[in-house]
């Protein structure tokens, strides 16, 4: 259903550099780049991920509330982009362990910019 994402950055080099690093570990890759905007994705026709400096050229900023989920096929790999993130500058906004009462497990940080990712894997 969701065809792509962006998230804006005011520093598209770091952005690049995080995003390289967490994304291979789940086997996406750049499959877009200009001056001012860079994609990823891991399949063709999935969705695909984009880092943006603005149109108008307006401060990038964090929304409050939103967040980009990751579903993961293993509750390991949920804990190795967690640390992954966490290695390339990310902070941690909530530690892997499971979420709910089906079993999943979830995992939360913030890029160096803010923005909330999470990391899932359902049982």
């Amino acid at each position: 259903m969701i065809g792509y994402i962006t998230l804006g950055t005011n520093d598209i080099e770091k952005a690049r550099q995080f995003y390289d690093g967490l994304l291979a570990e789940i086997g996406a890759s750049r499959i877009s780049d200009s001056t001012h905007l860079t994609i990823w994705g891991s399949k063709q026709d999935g969705a695909v991920l984009g880092l943006i400096k603005p149109f108008n050229r307006e401060p990038a900023t964090t929304a409050n509330g939103s967040m980009v989920a990751f579903s993961l096929e293993s509750k390991e790999k949920v804990s190795t982009l967690h640390a992954r993130a966490l290695e390339l500058g990310g902070t941690d906004d909530g530690p892997p362990g499971p979420r709910g009462t089906r079993g999943n497990e979830f995992a939360y940080c913030r890029d160096p910019e803010g923005h909330k990712l999470a990391f899932f894997h359902e049982a």
